[in-house]
């Protein structure tokens, strides 16, 4: 946080792991007349609680993050309301990653390798209610739809992290059974030979 009068000034929070870059990128905001970066974290939990606190204009994020990626980050600010508007920053430049991102309200996506500029100019057009998206992946997007509901998604994502099958019911509250069903609808779905392998088409894919 700095020294600025938070009324004149688009006030920012970043989500970002690696240390170095959260911040570097926090002190290049900062350099800019009507920002002030309000609140770093480290994963989208700990951003999360930071919103309620600092109440930030936007937030920017990573999506990949421990405990809370940048995407289930965007889910929560939704669901709770906050009155925020979230940017996307990140590596991953995958249409599945962008379509899930604006169905979970994020209205800015841009990549890492933008420049400073185009990050600074889509904070203010957010700020200002627009939208923003990288180009490259505009069209994209559209061609590459998701197949997966929300619980086949959510049964992959443990397949990913290594849970056997009873794990992830117990997890789910849900039976084995119904976990199988669900494994077995996403293992078709993404022609896959297995379970673990269709987690891994998902996740290149973008849909984890």
């Amino acid at each position: 946080m700095n020294n600025k009068n938070m009324n004149n000034f688009i006030k920012i929070l970043i989500a970002e792991d690696q240390s170095m870059l959260l911040g570097a990128l926090a002190a290049l905001l900062d350099l800019e007349d009507d920002f002030s970066v309000v609140g770093q974290a480290a994963d989208g939990r700990i951003a999360l609680d930071k919103i309620k606190q600092l109440k930030p204009d936007i937030v920017i994020t990573d999506i990949e993050m421990p405990h809370m990626t940048g995407i289930e980050l965007a889910q929560q600010i939704k669901a709770k309301k906050y009155k925020c508007e979230v940017l996307i920053l990140t590596t991953f430049a995958r249409a599945g990653f962008l379509k899930r991102a604006m169905d979970a309200g994020v209205k800015g996506y841009l990549l890492k390798d933008a420049p400073s500029e185009d990050l600074a100019r889509a904070i203010r057009t957010v700020k200002q209610g627009g939208k923003v998206i990288d180009p490259e992946l505009v069209m994209e997007t559209w061609h590459d739809q998701d197949p997966l509901t929300e619980k086949e998604r959510k049964a992959l994502q443990l397949v990913a992290q290594g849970l056997s099958t009873e794990a992830i019911a117990k997890r789910l509250h849900l039976s084995p059974g119904t976990i199988r069903n669900y494994l077995s609808n996403a293992v078709s779905k993404l022609h896959a030979n297995n379970s673990i392998e269709a987690a891994r088409v998902a996740r290149h894919k973008g849909w984890l």
